[in-house]
């Protein structure tokens, strides 16, 4: 990857919704600045730093990367960047109406560190929305599948079949943003949300299908493919 490349993942266009992250922590920083200069005041100086370094990370946090997403119908792409912390077989969330027949589970954990925009991971068509309140345990625990806030997903595919994907709020994270709605037409590799700060993302496939990955295997959102459908 050349250097200009590697560059365009680190200072990607942001997120809108680093919006209003940007704007107010652009502002503290001006106006703390401005203020202490005149006024003298360590304290207000130490606040535009402070307000500086939140705005860098904002930047970085909510960078929104373009993707290239296989031109196959064939396959499941990652729904979000970051690594694989569990694959198992599990009854699918039942507000899905996917059934009780356990199906493979892919869990993977966002740090603060890598992209957050969730994206679709096949083509078809967005069946069921739910939202669960819940706690913000350690998005890496397994329990956190169930008992963290959450928002799932069905997602039915052209031929009928349907899969799932869990945006998962962790430790850091406050909020749960989703994009698309019941009936929504979606494309794979196509944004439909994004999770603030740190979270975790599930994919439950169509029964039948094998993962294509493994544990601690890192993914990138919209490119990896997960399991050939």
């Amino acid at each position: 990857m050349s250097l200009l490349a590697s560059l365009k993942l680190v200072v990607a266009r942001p997120h809108p919704e680093a919006r209003p992250f940007l704007l107010a922590s652009g502002a503290v920083s001006v106006v703390s600045y401005l203020l202490g200069r005149k006024l003298r005041c360590p304290k207000l100086r130490l606040l535009g730093h402070a307000s500086t370094g939140f705005f860098g990370f904002c930047l970085y946090f909510f960078r929104d990367p373009e993707r290239v997403t296989p031109a196959r119908n064939d396959v499941a792409v990652a729904p979000a960047d970051g690594h694989i912390v569990s694959i198992e077989k599990i009854a699918p969330p039942k507000e899905l109406g996917m059934g009780e027949t356990p199906v493979w589970r892919i869990a993977t954990f966002l740090s603060v560190l890598d992209v957050h925009v969730n994206r679709m991971p096949a083509a078809g068509t967005v069946t069921r929305i739910a939202y669960h309140p819940g706690l913000f345990l350690n998005a890496s625990l397994d329990k956190a599948s169930e008992q963290n806030e959450r928002n799932v997903l069905s997602l039915t595919l052209p031929d009928g079949r349907m899969l799932a994907v869990v945006q998962i709020a962790g430790l850091v994270a406050r909020r749960i943003v989703c994009s698309v709605n019941e009936g929504t037409k979606v494309e794979a590799g196509e944004r439909f949300g994004l999770i603030r700060f740190g979270s975790r993302t599930d994919l439950y496939l169509p029964p039948g299908v094998e993962p294509l990955v493994a544990v601690g295997q890192t993914m990138v959102g919209g490119e990896t493919v997960m399991a050939r459908l």
